[in-house]
């Protein structure tokens, strides 16, 4: 799936603001930090702890500065990416010796790139497109600065996790910070698509890391097979499982981060930017509002989780519908039961019925419900009904 214009390049997205590729987490996380005065200005000055100059001074003595003379392919490439994206800073690139697969985002000021030699071997040059791409989504979105957020917040767990009964609270915390790290890789991932606007090469960068080089016996078909079975294989303490093996992981694994990629790469969103050059303008993130993004998300998740086939999800998702039908068809009990005693010529009992199995009662709330009871409240001054059961 290719989006390219006539010329075999990728389209330019001109003032493209990150908002446009970041994950709902992620964006929503990002714009309530970025919403807070002063915020970004503090987190600045406390990065000075993370030694944001000597870890620059590390790769310029011991890594391969890209140049015009120095892996001169990649050099075309990141004015390339940052060209495709628009980005407001050209960050150096550096290339490191260590055969494991990896690369980073580091500094905020002075953004660098740092790609290591195994990442570099292991992948094409449009899968280094895809790569690069990732790599200037996180310095746009700033994901380093809020790293050194994360960095520090899970130093000071770590001071008080001796505490007696902090452990599990601590616990809590960094699940949830990690959570977000995860989601913001998601948000590079975005960008890295819209950079190369292939969605193959981006799969095939993703395979590669599964399974290494040997796309010869790599599938695309049954690798993403493989994401569909992950997610809906199982039972409820599979998906437990799945919990427990994600608390600790930076990234999200490999056939899911394809899953997730493709998924995206099918939506409205993705093909208004690429071919009808829709999407928020880095002129407008000043008054991007929270709120807004907020119940943008709600609504991702909310879609996300109607589709999901994840024994967990799926398990809470019916017991919520089971109870969310006895509830309501009760308090319709309880309602017609009122209504009767009202009525002179009707004789009540005694009790209200218990009977939840009328069939005039009303459907077990839904997440449109929900949403729309919501955004009627806010758009009026009259005091809001009760709002609907809680949805599935």
């Amino acid at each position: 799936m290719s989006t390219m214009t006539s010329s075999g390049a990728p389209r330019r997205l001109p003032d493209i603001s990150s908002r446009a590729f970041e994950h709902p987490a992620d964006r929503t996380a990002l714009t309530a930090m970025r919403s807070v005065p002063g915020f970004d200005q503090l987190i600045r000055a406390a990065s000075s702890m993370l030694r944001e100059r000597q870890y620059r001074l590390v790769y310029l003595s011991s890594a391969v500065r890209v140049g015009e003379r120095q892996f001169p392919d990649l050099h075309e490439l990141i004015g390339d990416v940052c060209d495709v994206l628009d980005a407001p800073v050209r960050p150096e690139v550096y290339v490191y010796n260590d055969p494991e697969p990896n690369a980073m985002t580091l500094g905020i000021d002075r953004p660098f790139i740092a790609i290591s030699s195994g990442q570099y071997e292991l992948n094409d040059h449009d899968e280094r497109r895809f790569v690069l791409g990732h790599e200037i989504g996180h310095a746009m979105s700033g994901h380093a600065l809020y790293q050194s957020l994360l960095q520090h917040l899970l130093n000071l767990i770590g001071a008080f996790g001796w505490l007696p009964g902090g452990a599990l609270g601590m616990r809590a915390i960094v699940a949830a910070l990690r959570e977000w790290q995860r989601k913001a890789e998601l948000s590079g991932d975005r960008a890295g698509l819209l950079a190369t606007q292939d969605l193959d090469a981006a799969l095939r960068a993703h395979m590669k890391m599964a399974g290494g080089a040997h796309l010869d016996r790599i599938d695309p078909g049954a690798f993403l097979e493989q994401a569909a079975e992950y997610e809906s294989s199982g039972d409820l303490r599979d998906g437990v499982l799945k919990l427990l093996n994600t608390e600790r992981t930076t990234h999200p694994f490999a056939v899911v981060r394809a899953a997730e990629l493709t998924r995206w790469a099918a939506s409205e969103e993705y093909r208004a930017i690429v071919e009808d050059g829709v999407y928020p303008r880095r002129a407008d993130d000043q008054s991007a509002n929270f709120g807004d993004t907020a119940r943008e998300a709600a609504r991702t998740y909310r879609r996300r989780i109607d589709e999901s086939t994840d024994p967990l999800v799926t398990t809470v998702r019916n017991v919520g519908t089971s109870v969310g039908s006895a509830v309501g068809n009760t308090a319709a009990s309880v309602q017609d039961w009122f209504a009767r005693r009202g009525q002179p010529n009707d004789r009540p009992s005694e009790q209200p019925p218990s009977d939840t199995s009328r069939p005039d009662g009303p459907a077990s709330g839904s997440t449109d419900d929900i949403f729309e009871w919501f955004e009627r409240t806010r758009r009026t001054d009259d005091p809001p009904q009760d709002p609907p059961p809680r949805p599935t």
